[in-house]
C-alpha cells in the first residue's frame, strides 16, 4: 500500500515537461552526456532516449560506453552511400511518430546539424517547446529555431578547482596545486569567455524594465532567450544570470525586493 504522505508529496509537487530527446551521434560527442543529461533534468522528465547512428562504425564507438549507463536507446542507421546521410532522415521520421503521439510536451534536438532546423519549426507549430543543444559551430538557423539553445561547451566536466593533475615522466599521476601567479577564476568556471554582447544586453533590458528602468530578474532572462535563444551566462564565465549581473556592476544596478506576504526576496536589476 503506498503510504498516504507519499501521495500527498507527490500530488503536491508541480507536473515537469514530458521530454522526448534525440541524439545524432553523428553530430554530437558522448563527453557531454552526463552534463547534457543533467541540463535537460532542468526543465523536465526525458521520457524518450534515442541516440541514432551507424554504431559498426569507428567514429561512433564513443557512444558505446555510455549508452547502458544512461538508459539510452541506440537506433542502428547503415550508411546507404557514400556522403549521404540517413541518420537525419531516420531522426526526423521517429521524431514526427512521437509528435502525432500526442504524449509528449518538448523536444531535445541534440546536433550540431542545420539540417533539423526544419524539424525543429514544425514541432514549434504544434505548440510543443524545442530545445536545442549542440557545439558553437552550429549554424544560427537551427540556434534560433529552437526555444532554447544550449552549447555543449559549456557541459563539459571541469576539472578540480583545487588541484591540477598531471602526468610525470614515469607515467605516474602526482597533484600540484595551481600557481600562485596564475589568475583565479571568482566566476567558478574554466571555460574560455566570450566577448559580453554589452548592447544587445542593454537593449533587451530596457524593453523588459517598467517605467522606472527596473525588471524582474526572471522576466530579464526570458526577454533575453526570446530574443536570442542561445544566450547563456555561462558562455561569459558565470554560472547563472544573477551571478552575471551582479559582477557587472559598470553595466547594472541590483535591488532585492520582500515579495508581499512571504520572506523571500526578487532580484530586480537595471541599467546604470
Amino acid at each position: 500500500m503506498v503510504s498516504p504522505r507519499l501521495v500527498a508529496k507527490i500530488e503536491s509537487e508541480e507536473p515537469s515537461l514530458r521530454l522526448a530527446v534525440l541524439i545524432d551521434a553523428d553530430n554530437a560527442q558522448a563527453a557531454v552526456i552526463e552534463g547534457l543529461l543533467a541540463e535537460i533534468a532542468r526543465f523536465g522528465e526525458a521520457t524518450v532516449k534515442r541516440i541514432y547512428g551507424d554504431f559498426t562504425s569507428p567514429a561512433s564507438s564513443q557512444w558505446k560506453k555510455v549508452l547502458n549507463k544512461h538508459a539510452i536507446k541506440p537506433v542502428q542507421q547503415f550508411a546507404y552511400t557514400t556522403g549521404k546521410n540517413a541518420t537525419d532522415s531516420t531522426l526526423i521520421i521517429d521524431a514526427m511518430d512521437l509528435l502525432y503521439t500526442r504524449r509528449f510536451d518538448g523536444f531535445c534536438l541534440v546536433s550540431s546539424d542545420s539540417d533539423f532546423t526544419g524539424l525543429a519549426l514544425r514541432i514549434r507549430e504544434e505548440g510543443l517547446t524545442v530545445l536545442g543543444f549542440g557545439e558553437e559551430k552550429t549554424p544560427d538557423a537551427f540556434r534560433n529555431a529552437c526555444h532554447k539553445f544550449i552549447f555543449t561547451e559549456v557541459l563539459r566536466p571541469l576539472p578540480s578547482e583545487n588541484t591540477v593533475l598531471k602526468a610525470s615522466k614515469n607515467g605516474s599521476i602526482k597533484k600540484t596545486a595551481p600557481s600562485a601567479s596564475s589568475p583565479e577564476k571568482s566566476t567558478g568556471t574554466d571555460k574560455p569567455n566570450k566577448k559580453f554582447p554589452r548592447e544587445f544586453v542593454l537593449q533587451a533590458l530596457e524593453q523588459a524594465s517598467d517605467d522606472a528602468g527596473w525588471a524582474n530578474l526572471g522576466t530579464f532572462g526570458s526577454y533575453l532567450t526570446k530574443l536570442q535563444p542561445d544566450f547563456d551566462a555561462r558562455l561569459f564565465g558565470f554560472k547563472k544570470l544573477s551571478e552575471l549581473v551582479a559582477a557587472k556592476t559598470d553595466i547594472f544596478c541590483i535591488e532585492k525586493r520582500k515579495v508581499n506576504g512571504s520572506d523571500a526576496k526578487v532580484l530586480y536589476v537595471r541599467a546604470k
